[in-house]
């Protein structure tokens, strides 16, 4: 296509692509199929009322832009023996997508919302622009996906612009590990074993089996220990100071997910295994991240080994800065929700070790965490919800156990207060004698949590079903969230009541899909946590209880409940797409609030949205609509 300069077009061409370019895909196409587009666009007119589409219309061939106006999608249920509203499509939306590219009539009726006008063009034209135009033509397969893409690209470029290009996290790791890694057997001795690292300029040797299976790994940091403690001879065989059954990758998996488990377990080395599980290569914190300013893992063992409370308070500026890094790197809103809650386990679990030498209150506890740390899904904008389940040892009672932890938990949570995670002020936390319970206190607790569903615990609900441990012993609090949720499958009153209770955070959508707003002093706003992402974490709880799923992590559980048959593949992809949306924009207001050095808020006023987050949050808004109707066609509420 030839450009033809902008000057000489017709007004009303001129007029036509100036309005598509407001709104996606159009905002991100050539400027000449803009004008291939508004060159072969017709204005089309329909009433209040009036079908647009409908399924005995035969096979689509034209392609619709709402430029004024609303249109209505409608479809007979027969389960429900009505017409629903399936959807709103409104002002730089398009329609009839899947009909249209599947070249068969549109299952949907299409009727107009109010005086509507809609710019038509021509199949033809639709195949042209669906041929040549890339933005074009992966909006129209992926739809709702591309807009996902274009948010994070938006947020990437603008954490990219302080710290330059770098690879992705969702680069393969076969891209980085290091080909003919060095090994050894498990019988060569140590100072040999060294000497090869040496001769290769490499920080790590693999332990190998005759049949190349990762068996151990040896590293400097485990030379320098092994000299200063003395721990064996130099020429002692590697297999008595290797660290065993290493951590290790397939090679499809991606750079993230190395990343957390570095992060996570302080390791500096992984192994990259092919398929039968033989080693084909090792990966390093610096091969990932050597060309960030600050890194995940190296940020993550700097919090782990803090000598002092003040080392972690001050660490707390950099986990902030890290998300900027992250984001440039190709992270996307759930990586990063990912990222800052381990590095917020990190500091927990340091500010707990901290404590434990300053003061061991010798009874063996495991400290929880509850609401969104315990999904895994914490913004740099927190607070704490926390409890502990203790061991009684023999010979005392349960008083006198809690007589000695709260103290010890009163001290942890005025630490973590100085590192950032604000008190709750519901008193949700470890400190509260309510909230510091032994294995058989917890259990009774949930007995009578689940049995009397008193509005009080309905809300308890959205707290303590989210529950994860942090620091400590796992095993009783896996036992106890087992009993947890058969308790839950069997009693389907419980079930029903926290289905209506999850039903009292509706989407902020108008009957007219307009947006409601809640009040933020003189200005109006959306709160993108309770109005955007609360309806879509409680409905999916609800149906994550009722089906044993024992993730916690909202995202986790719908990919738990498709594969279980309770949510429909497509559905669950659909919900997802819009929850990470409704992410990614909280994301960015977080960034841009940073940048101005505004106190973080879940807040966004109308001001702040361009035309782009408008419709991405419509549909986001409809989708989480869409999984409550879900909810209360289950539970007939």
């Amino acid at each position: 296509m030839t450009v033809q300069p902008d000057s000489q077009r017709p007004q009303n061409i001129r007029a036509i692509m100036g309005f598509l370019r407001e709104h996606a895909p159009f905002s991100g196409m050539d400027d000449a199929h803009l004008a291939h587009f508004a060159e072969h666009a017709s204005l089309r007119f329909f009433a209040d009322g009036d079908v647009v589409l409908a399924p005995d219309d035969g096979v689509i061939d034209r392609f619709y832009v709402v430029k004024q106006g609303r249109i209505r999608g409608e479809r007979y249920s027969e389960q429900e023996g009505r017409t629903k509203t399936t959807f709103e499509i409104s002002q730089g939306e398009c329609f009839p997508l899947a009909a249209l590219i599947g070249e068969r009539p549109t299952r949907t009726l299409h009727r107009a919302q109010g005086d509507t006008f809609c710019l038509t063009i021509e199949q033809d034209a639709f195949i042209t622009l669906f041929a040549e135009s890339e933005p074009f033509r992966d909006f129209c397969v992926r739809g709702v996906s591309s807009l996902l893409d274009q948010v994070n690209r938006r947020i990437q470029s603008r954490a990219m612009a302080s710290i330059g290009p770098s690879h992705s996290l969702d680069t393969p790791l076969a891209r980085y590990a290091l080909r003919n890694p060095i090994v050894c057997s498990p019988d060569l001795p140590v100072n040999k074993a060294v000497a090869r690292m040496h001769e290769n300029s490499v920080g790590s040797i693999v332990v190998t089996d005759d049949h190349r299976h990762p068996i151990g790994i040896f590293t400097l940091r485990d030379l320098r220990t092994l000299v200063a403690e003395g721990t064996a001879p130099l020429d002692a065989p590697i297999r008595q100071v290797m660290t065993r059954e290493p951590c290790r990758l397939p090679a499809e998996a991606d750079a993230f997910e190395a990343a957390m488990i570095m992060a996570e377990r302080h390791f500096a080395h992984l192994c990259v295994v092919d398929g039968d599980d033989r080693l084909i290569g090792v990966v390093s914190e610096r091969d990932l991240f050597s060309l960030q300013r600050v890194d995940l893992v190296n940020l993550a063992r700097t919090i782990g080994t803090a000598p002092h409370l003040k080392t972690l308070v001050s660490l707390r500026a950099d986990v902030s800065r890290l998300v900027d890094t992250m984001l440039a790197h190709g992270a996307d809103s759930g990586q990063v929700v990912k990222i800052i809650t381990t590095l917020n386990d990190v500091t927990v679990r340091r500010v707990l070790e901290l404590n434990l030498k300053a003061n061991d209150p010798g009874i063996t506890f495991t400290w929880l965490t509850f609401g969104s740390e315990g999904r895994q899904e914490q913004t740099l904008l927190t607070d704490q919800d926390n409890g502990m389940l203790f061991q009684v040892p023999e010979g005392m009672t349960e008083d006198g156990v809690r007589e000695r932890l709260l103290p010890f938990a009163r001290k942890v949570n005025d630490d973590l207060a100085e590192c950032g995670f604000t008190l709750c002020k519901g008193n949700i936390m470890a400190s509260n004698p309510k909230l510091c319970l032994s294995g058989a206190e917890w259990d009774d607790w949930f007995v009578r949590f689940i049995d009397a569903s008193t509005p009080q615990n309905l809300v308890y609900s959205s707290i303590f079903l989210d529950m994860r441990a942090v620091f400590g012993p796992t095993e009783p609090l896996d036992h106890l969230l087992d009993r947890v949720l058969v308790r839950i499958r069997k009693n389907a009153l419980f079930q029903k009541m926290l289905a209506g209770n999850a039903l009292q955070r509706r989407p902020p959508l108008t009957l007219f899909r307009t947006f409601r707003y809640v009040t933020d002093g003189d200005r109006q706003a959306l709160d993108l946590k309770r109005q955007g992402l609360a309806p879509f974490v409680e409905a999916v709880r609800v149906f994550a209880l009722a089906n044993g799923v024992a993730a916690a992590n909202t995202l986790e559980r719908m990919d738990d409940l498709a594969r279980k048959g309770v949510f429909d593949a497509k559905d669950a992809n659909a919900w997802k797409e819009g929850y990470s949306l409704i992410q990614a924009i909280r994301m960015r207001a977080h960034q841009e609030m940073l940048a101005r050095e505004e106190p973080l808020t879940n807040l966004i006023h109308p001001d702040d949205l361009n035309p782009l987050d408008r419709r991405i949050l419509r549909e986001s808004f409809r989708q989480a609509q869409r999984l409550q109707q879900k909810l209360e066609l289950t539970y007939q509420l």
